[in-house]
């Protein structure tokens, strides 16, 4: 079905697909990680959503308890939708014409230069995020590299070819 939705799409919808693929899958694998080696979890998660809402709604949405919140919940979400995506495009304008186990290997390294970015770099700016780090979130972050180049690579052949089938 998201092939068919895809056809005759530029690529600039391909990078906002495979930016909202990758954010997705890697907050799936960030969540089953927590599951199974936390027994923080859903808190853990309402916790990450207060620190990244934060940069929008400021610190009053950081003290405890890490509650579901509606508001906090959608604009996290927001952001991290806008910054997958930016991500990817970024990753894309850089791995896209690599060979694939090589455009991999940029994806696994890729993610983990947005780890150290964003949980020791933007730490610099907003501290709050310090509390993030770990292993979880390392994996997650690689994780969300190489689905970015594999689903933008993948997006972007098969709409390359849909394209070619009607020419």
């Amino acid at each position: 079905m998201l092939n068919c939705f895809l056809n005759h799409h530029s690529r600039y919808q391909v990078t906002i697909w495979a930016g909202v693929i990758a954010g997705t899958f890697a907050t799936l694998i960030q969540v089953l990680l927590w599951l199974a080696f936390t027994d923080d979890f859903p808190s853990i998660l309402f916790r990450d959503a207060r620190l990244t809402a934060a940069l929008i709604l400021g610190g009053s949405v950081l003290p405890p308890p890490a509650t579901f919140d509606v508001g906090v919940m959608l604009v996290a979400t927001l952001i991290h939708f806008i910054l997958s995506i930016a991500y990817t495009a970024v990753l894309a304008a850089l791995a896209a014409r690599l060979a694939a186990v090589t455009a991999l290997l940029a994806g696994i390294g890729f993610g983990i230069a947005l780890y150290l970015l964003n949980l020791y770099g933007f730490t610099l700016i907003f501290p709050w995020f310090a509390q993030a780090r770990g292993w979880i979130a390392l994996l997650a972050h690689g994780v969300f590299g190489i689905t970015a180049i594999s689903a933008y690579r993948y997006l972007n052949v098969n709409n390359a070819r849909s394209q070619a089938d009607e020419h």
